[in-house]
């Protein structure tokens, strides 16, 4: 397969940008996040991949509940705080009007849609990316809105490259 032809149908897509929250026993995490979906209607299901080389999957394998902010188009500054600065070394809520969800897990005040979700399932398949599966357990819509979407955010680095994640990788992931 031709990477460019993958890469070309993917870009295509514009996903929409969100930022995921979690927390802990002792520390609460925060990333903005390109891959997620609703994966089923009954039950209700939504899925978020999140970077093995990132601050929140790290903190997100001890915590039950996640909290998904929906972006709008407005909230570029706030994808360029989650998105391109590493929980690692900085604090990305200080300073932010924050509330404690379900599971502690950290709801932005400044983001009117956002859906709170209890971790049911992690799959990891061998990328770069960990498939957390989750139920939904608490929302809240403002109303229709225009989504933060990929195309906006281009410029964003993020805070960790893919091939930060920790070492080694699994086995499916290991050079053949």
């Amino acid at each position: 397969m031709a990477e460019h032809d993958f890469t070309t149908l993917m870009s295509a897509l514009d996903s929409p940008l969100i930022v995921v929250t979690t927390a802990d026993e002792r520390e609460r995490a925060g990333c903005l996040v390109e891959f997620h979906g609703q994966s089923s209607i009954e039950p209700q299901r939504y899925c978020v991949w999140l970077s093995k080389a990132n601050y929140t999957y790290r903190v997100a394998l001890n915590s039950s509940h996640l909290v998904i902010h929906f972006l709008t188009a407005d909230d570029l500054p706030l994808a360029e705080l989650f998105g391109t600065q590493t929980g690692d070394t900085v604090d990305k809520f200080a300073g932010l009007p924050v509330d404690s969800g379900p599971g502690r897990a950290p709801v932005l005040r400044q983001c009117p849609n956002w859906l709170a979700v209890r971790r049911i399932a992690l799959l990891d398949e061998g990328g770069d990316h960990v498939c957390l599966t989750t139920e939904p357990v608490a929302a809240q819509a403002a109303g229709p809105f225009r989504p933060l979407r990929l195309s906006q955010a281009g410029h964003l680095r993020a805070g960790h490259a893919a091939q930060e994640r920790p070492e080694p990788p699994t086995e499916r992931a290991a050079p053949a």
